[in-house]
This record gives C-alpha cells, sequence and structure tokens, in this order.
C-alpha cells in the first residue's frame, strides 16, 4: 500500500520543486492526464487495502489510462468537440467510487481496533456514502 502513495507524494514534489512551465494550449491534456493518474493511484490503493494489488497491472493501467485519457483530448481537440469531457467524467467517478471504498475499509478497519463496549449501543452504526 505505501508505494502508491510514496509515488504520490514524491511526483507532486518533483512538480512543486522544478520549474516547469506547461503551455495553455496543452492544459487539457495535462488536466486529464492528472485525474487519470489518480484514478490509477486510488485504484492501486484500494486494491491494496483488498489485497488484491498487482503491480504490473498497476503500472500498465497507470500509463494506458494517461495514454487513453489524452488521446480522448487530443481527438476532441481535432474535432472540436469536447471530448475531454467525457474522459473526465468517466474518471472522476471511478475516483470518487475508490476513494468512498477505501474510506469504507479504513473505517472498518479502525473500528475493529476500537475495543467495544457491552453496553448494545448502537449509536452512530448507520452507514452512509
Amino acid at each position: 500500500m505505501w508505494l502508491p502513495v510514496l509515488g504520490l507524494f514524491v511526483g507532486a514534489a518533483i512538480g512543486f520543486v522544478a520549474d516547469v512551465n506547461i503551455p495553455a494550449a496543452y492544459s487539457s491534456y495535462l488536466s486529464i492526464a492528472i485525474i487519470a493518474a489518480l484514478d490509477t493511484i486510488f485504484g492501486g490503493i484500494r486494491a491494496s487495502l483488498e489485497k488484491s494489488f498487482d503491480g504490473t497491472v498497476f503500472l500498465t493501467g497507470f500509463f494506458f489510462n494517461i495514454l487513453v485519457a489524452a488521446l480522448l483530448a487530443f481527438i476532441g481537440d481535432q474535432l472540436g468537440v469536447d471530448l475531454y469531457l467525457a474522459a473526465v467524467v468517466a474518471f472522476g467517478v471511478r475516483l470518487f467510487n475508490n476513494i468512498a471504498v477505501i474510506r469504507r475499509i479504513v473505517f472498518q478497519r479502525v473500528g475493529h481496533r476500537r475495543p467495544r463496549t457491552t453496553s448494545g449501543s448502537n449509536a452512530g452504526s448507520t452507514r452512509t456514502e
């Protein structure tokens, strides 16, 4: 589980330290690539928590998702259609779904670590998304 989180922090640190200017014309490509990368990273964290993480699937998914997202943005630019919005919605839904599952798993694990009271009170046991 620590590898995707470490990669996220190292990449963010390099991004903040490096003086790289992206032209405004490529901003849609970069934004969709970042969303695709975040989707893959949070998917990797989810898979790790579910004990089904595979490094090969993670790495191939990371680069393939970024390339497909950038390709969608490029095709959309060539056609004059904001096609990248379809990728933003798809990756955004997956991203928030993965975050919800991660949150649920973490809460379940933290809940199992806490000593349970025998008073029979189940306040706060409702499940919300």
